[in-house]
C-alpha cells in the first residue's frame, strides 16, 4: 500500500477508511492532495478486499477530529492563478471526484465539521452522505469573485433542486447539518460522538449485501438520471438480465427460498 502525505487509510472489515489530512489547512484541497486521492482511489477501487469507503477529515493541529472535513480548496494555491491554471485545477479535482461517484465500490461521506466549496463539492461526489450535528455546509465561491470549479454548480442542483442551489450559491451562505438534512443534501444527521459508528453500521450493512449487485445498481442509476425514462428502463432490464448470471443470483434466492443466510461473494 502506497503511502500518502495528505491522506490517511485504513482498511478491516472489506470497509475502508480514507481521511483528508491536511491538519494545517483544515483539511483543503490543493494540487498535491487532489493527485493523492486520484491515485488512492485507484488503488481502492482495485481492491476487492474493499466494498465500501467512507470519506472524512483528520483532525486539525490541536487534535479536534470534528473542526473540519474540507474546509475549501486551496486559497493560497489559487489566488494568482489564470485562467487556464483555473480551468486545469478544476480538471484535476473532476478526476478522483468522478472515481468516487463511479467506483464500483459504495462511496460515503461522513462529513465532520465544515464542508465549504470544494469540501461540499467532495461529499457530493459521495454516494450517501452523513453529517455530524456540528456540520457546515457552503459555497462561498462567489465572494471571492469566482464560481465553484470542483463540480458545484452541477452536483448542488441535481441534489438540492435548482432554485435552492442558486440561493445558496448567489448568497454564499452557509446551511448547518440540520437544513442540509431537509432540503435533501445530506441522507442523515447524528451526534458527533455517533458519527464514525454510524457510517461504519451503514457501511457494514452495504456490506452484507450483494457487491457485484450494488455496484451494477450505482452505474445504472448514475447512467439513468439524465436519461429519458424508456430507455433508463431498458438499460436497467439490461443490467436486470446480466445480475441474474452470477453466482450471488443464485445464492441469494437459494438461501432465501431455503430460509439461511445467503454467502454473497461477487465482486
Amino acid at each position: 500500500m502506497a503511502e500518502y502525505k495528505n491522506l490517511i487509510l485504513d482498511v478491516a472489515d472489506e470497509i475502508a477508511v480514507l481521511k483528508i489530512s491536511r491538519p494545517a489547512a483544515l483539511n483543503a484541497l490543493n494540487s498535491e492532495t487532489l493527485d493523492e486521492l486520484d491515485a488512492v482511489l485507484n488503488e481502492i477501487e482495485a481492491r476487492d478486499d474493499v466494498k465500501v469507503l467512507i470519506l472524512t477529515g483528520g483532525a486539525d493541529k490541536k487534535g479536534n477530529e470534528f473542526k473540519s472535513f474540507v474546509a475549501g480548496a486551496d486559497i493560497s494555491e489559487m489566488v494568482n492563478f489564470s485562467a487556464p491554471e483555473a480551468r486545469a485545477f478544476g480538471i484535476r479535482a473532476s478526476k478522483p471526484f468522478f472515481k468516487l461517484m463511479e467506483m464500483r465500490q459504495v462511496t460515503i461521506a461522513a462529513v465532520n465539521g465544515f464542508a465549504l466549496g470544494g469540501g461540499c463539492e467532495i461529499a457530493m461526489a459521495c454516494d450517501i452522505r452523513i453529517a455530524s450535528d456540528n456540520a457546515i455546509f457552503g459555497q462561498p465561491e462567489t465572494g471571492l469573485g469566482i464560481i465553484p470549479g470542483f463540480g458545484g454548480t452541477q452536483r448542488l442542483a441535481r441534489l438540492v433542486g435548482m432554485g435552492r442551489a442558486k440561493e445558496m450559491i448567489f448568497t454564499c451562505d452557509n446551511i448547518d447539518a440540520n437544513e442540509a438534512y431537509r432540503i435533501g443534501l445530506v441522507n442523515k444527521v447524528v451526534s458527533t460522538d455517533e458519527l464514525m459508528d454510524t457510517a461504519k453500521k451503514m457501511a457494514s450493512k452495504i456490506a452484507s449485501k450483494g457487491s457485484y449487485a450494488n455496484a451494477v445498481a450505482k452505474a445504472a442509476i448514475n447512467n439513468g438520471y439524465d436519461m429519458d425514462i424508456h430507455n433508463a428502463v431498458e438499460m436497467e432490464a439490461n443490467l436486470f438480465g446480466v445480475v441474474n448470471d452470477t453466482h450471488d443470483k443464485k445464492e441469494g434466492m437459494g438461501a432465501f427460498l431455503e430460509k439461511r443466510k445467503g454467502e454473497l461473494t461477487d465482486f
